[in-house]
């Protein structure tokens, strides 16, 4: 069983530095995310309903210590994110890790500690994400 999930990870975030390899210098323009989590990097440039959208109804994000459960929560936490800070996000890499996609971004903005390197861990269900958590 761990042969076919193995090889479904690799199919879900094609040309990505795998955990020994990595020292985070990929190219976006090269970097293939899982189509829920493309679609959640897109929606992030966009506004809150857009963000709750990518994730499942009952979705939970945990981010900064909070935890937001619920589309109508996400779309809130966006939208107070987005009215406090202005930033760029930068998709650099992305990894499979225990039943979770792992992105690493590079995050630049008006927010404390910028610029800042981020791990979202994101648990996929079907076309949606079903959870996210953000950490250094």
């Amino acid at each position: 069983m761990r042969s076919i999930s193995s090889s479904l990870d690799n199919k879900l975030c094609k040309n990505t530095p795998t955990r020994k390899d990595t020292k985070m210098k990929q190219v976006t323009k090269s970097l293939s995310l899982p189509k829920p989590v493309a679609a959640y990097f897109t929606a992030d440039k966009d506004d809150g309903e857009t963000v709750s959208r990518c994730f499942t109804e009952n979705a939970v994000v945990k981010d900064e210590g909070h935890t937001h459960k619920g589309r109508a929560a996400i779309k809130a936490w966006k939208t107070d994110a987005s009215a406090k800070y202005q930033y760029t996000c930068e998709p650099l890499a992305c990894e499979e890790r225990d039943g979770k996609t792992v992105v690493t971004c590079h995050l630049v903005g008006n927010f404390p500690g910028s610029p800042v390197d981020l791990r979202f861990f994101f648990k996929l269900e079907g076309d949606k994400i079903a959870s996210l958590e953000i950490m250094p």
